[in-house]
């Protein structure tokens, strides 16, 4: 076991941690995604943490940091809080499907079509670039349009545990016809009950260091809204290249996994 997670009240872990909470902070409001593909990665490259105890400790960190992003995107107006408590609501329910089909499914499969899927999204990004003047909506359509792009986050994030802001977002602008910064900040107010009741689970289940979720949630915190202003500044189509790069890697860290994942189930 590394040395930081031995001592987890050395400088070496804090200053760790900070960083982490700074990168993923300004992704968040940049993306308008949790951060936690950028903490789980970064807490057990840096900080030798086991995959699960680094899930858990990231959907902490993102409570505060959704909720700067929110208010952020708020002040702009750019915020749609029904939708977004619709896209909640059914993301729960989702997730508990999702974590009973864990053990159901072959996750290598899963991983490689989630993939596919990111693929299909990052070319559309090229394609359809969103008006900045445009709302989202809410008739009895789109209200179940919705609930069904709730269900099917909550559903991957339970098996694959991939964040809602990498499906909620795209979704909500090449379906929905939504402007990107309303998806973003859409998407951030979603994440929040969602990554509270997470995190009362991951509490029972000893899953989390709360130490470690405070400071990188206090140290994102600082550079959420920076992340949030810029993408006021982004022009839209800058805005899709710059989402779909970061999908990119997204999907290339799941063929890592994939492909590692394969590898041992070989041996």
């Amino acid at each position: 076991m590394p040395e930081t997670i031995k001592n987890p009240k050395s400088f070496r872990f804090i200053a760790a941690c900070i960083g982490i909470g700074l990168i993923a902070g300004l992704m968040s409001g940049l993306f308008g995604v949790g951060g936690g593909t950028v903490i789980v990665p970064l807490l057990v490259l840096l900080l030798g943490f086991e995959q699960r105890l680094a899930a858990g400790t990231s959907l902490a960190a993102i409570v505060p940091t959704a909720t700067v992003g929110v208010v952020s995107y708020a002040l702009s107006d750019s915020v749609a809080w029904i939708p977004a408590l619709i896209l909640a609501a059914t993301a729960v329910i989702g997730a508990q499907v999702g974590t009973w089909l864990l053990a159901r499914l072959s996750a290598t499969i899963l991983r490689w079509s989630f993939i596919g899927f990111l693929g299909i999204v990052i070319v559309s990004l090229f394609l359809v670039i969103p008006s900045r003047d445009a709302g989202l909506q809410l008739d009895w359509w789109n209200g179940l349009g919705l609930a069904a792009v709730g269900f099917v986050t909550g559903v991957l994030s339970g098996l694959l545990g991939v964040g809602g802001g990498i499906i909620v977002v795209p979704a909500l602008i090449l379906l929905f016809g939504t402007s990107d910064l309303i998806a973003k900040g859409t998407s951030l107010l979603m994440m929040i009950p969602t990554a509270i009741s997470g995190t009362v689970g991951n509490l029972r289940r000893s899953n989390v260091n709360l130490f470690a979720a405070a400071i990188i949630g206090g140290a994102a915190c600082t550079t959420t809204a920076v992340g949030a202003w810029f993408a006021t500044l982004l022009d839209p189509f800058a805005a899709n290249i710059l989402f779909a790069l970061f999908l990119t890697f997204i999907a290339v860290q799941m063929g890592v996994k994939a492909v590692k994942a394969q590898r041992n189930k070989n041996k």
